[in-house]
């Protein structure tokens, strides 16, 4: 079982993401309507993972990548956008994050992704 944050700007995105993750057997340790509550939930939580929308408003996704990958550079952050940001994405990788999810999504993307991030947990 893994404790994951979801960050999205959109509640509709956060409450979809927090059923997927639950009905998988996981805990959602918190919900952050942006980067910046998500980087001080990732602190004060310690979860296994984090997932983050790249576009949020105040926030963003790389903003609070960066700053969580600095804080503890074995997190692991799985990033979460829209189609047509792939420059994002490669930015996001090189930022240092361990798993990339493309809106729309199918349950079960979400899942075998979180699998992934904590079999490479140590």
């Amino acid at each position: 079982m893994a404790r994951v944050i979801v960050a999205d700007d959109a509640a509709f995105m956060r409450g979809s993401l927090e059923f997927i993750i639950k009905n998988a057997g996981h805990d959602v340790a918190g919900l952050a309507k942006n980067g910046e509550e998500a980087i001080r939930m990732y602190q004060e939580l310690k979860p296994d993972v984090v997932m983050l929308d790249i576009l949020m408003k105040q926030t963003d996704g790389l903003t609070a990548l960066k700053a969580i990958m600095n804080a503890d550079p074995r997190a692991r952050v799985i990033m979460v956008t829209a189609l047509g940001q792939e420059t994002k994405e490669d930015e996001a990788r090189k930022l240092g994050a361990t798993g990339y999810i493309r809106k729309p999504f199918r349950q079960q993307q979400i899942i075998d992704e979180i699998a992934k991030v904590m079999q490479e947990l140590p």
